[in-house]
């Protein structure tokens, strides 16, 4: 019988909906046969939710430290006491508590004291200060583990998109675009499908810049001179990498429903039509790393914060994808280290 997976839950910003979502799902008590959940956060913030969304006969269990989780229950590490929540408001409080968080949990995610970490949505704002030039999860965590080769990977049951560019003004997309860095992000993509979601042959669709493809350079260069190149290379590369795809066509007619991932230009162009088709569930996961880290699809929320119609589908679809990566990487090394001996369960079926 293999253990289970002990999963981090950083609290994000505890003015959004992320104590909402945590204690939705794991008011599920069968999950808890399946993952420890670990929660770093704070069990003042958390009992004013539970008492503001009338969830009084849910329980955390409060830890001082990872190793002592109980497996049965949903466990919480108190990370920082100075806590005043204000619904729905951005605060520097909710953003030294929400890093805070992030580093407690990433320190034990290094020393292996949890094995996968989730994290809930956090306000770059008041997260970023002088002395931490926070820019977002993807890019903190690529910095940790001292990763220059990741990809911030859209995942849902209709469709998997990555993303060239990140979080960069859209003035700034066509310059930081070139033939390189998208075979860079072509290799982690067809690598990630292969190794994390045993994807023996992943298709990977590749979305143009330009409206129509740019029709044959009429409405912009960047097709013909960097991204059909890149393609090109790619597959001499052994990528089975297609395109160039105009959006708007690509998602209307069904068509990514032929494709294993995407590749988008930009982040609105990938992320529009996933929120679009792929919600209320939905991950965001980090590509390219040594270790695993998933978040939902969605931010703060601080519209709907503490009204008790956050859906936590997206945060679920989150644990579970963290905890199949997971087994999937162990059955990769277990066929590295054994080739002959290779056990006959599906890693998808360990959590069913």
């Amino acid at each position: 019988m293999r253990d289970k997976i002990r999963v981090g839950i950083t609290h994000g910003d505890f003015n959004g909906i992320s104590y909402e979502i945590i204690m939705k799902t794991f008011s599920d008590t069968a999950l808890t046969d399946f993952f420890t959940p670990i929660v770093y956060g704070s069990s003042k913030a958390a009992a004013y939710y539970r008492k503001t969304l009338n969830m009084e006969n849910f329980n955390f269990n409060i830890i001082t430290a990872a190793e002592e989780a109980n497996p049965k229950k949903t466990n919480i590490i108190n990370v920082s006491d100075n806590v005043k929540v204000e619904m729905g408001t951005s605060s520097q409080l909710a953003g030294i508590s929400s890093v805070k968080a992030l580093d407690t949990a990433t320190a034990d995610l290094q020393e292996g004291k949890i094995d996968v970490i989730v994290t809930c949505p956090i306000n770059k704002f008041n997260s970023h200060s002088e002395s931490h030039n926070f820019t977002g999860h993807t890019e903190y965590f690529a910095n940790k583990f001292e990763v220059q080769d990741y990809a911030m990977l859209m995942v849902s049951d209709l469709m998997k998109i990555g993303f060239v560019t990140g979080h960069i003004p859209i003035t700034d997309i066509a310059k930081t675009l070139n033939k390189d860095l998208i075979i860079q992000k072509l290799t982690i993509i067809n690598n990630c499908l292969k190794n994390d979601f045993l994807i023996r042959a992943p298709r990977i669709a590749v979305l143009s810049l330009n409206p129509h493809s740019g029709d044959r350079g009429l409405l912009g260069s960047e097709e013909l001179n960097i991204i059909c190149p890149a393609i090109d290379e790619a597959r001499q590369n052994e990528i089975l990498a297609f395109g160039t795809y105009s959006a708007d066509g690509f998602f209307a007619s069904g068509a990514f429903t032929q494709f294993d991932a995407i590749l988008a230009m930009y982040h609105d162009q990938g992320m529009i039509p996933f929120k679009a088709i792929g919600l209320p569930g939905g991950v965001n996961y980090t590509a390219g790393l040594p270790i695993i880290r998933t978040s939902p699809a969605h931010g703060t929320a601080y519209d709907i914060t503490g009204k008790g119609v956050a859906l936590p589908a997206s945060l679920r679809d989150a644990i579970f994808l963290a905890s199949e990566i997971y087994a999937n990487r162990k059955l990769q090394n277990e066929i590295t280290a054994n080739p002959l001996q290779i056990k006959t369960h599906h890693p998808k079926k360990i959590l069913e």
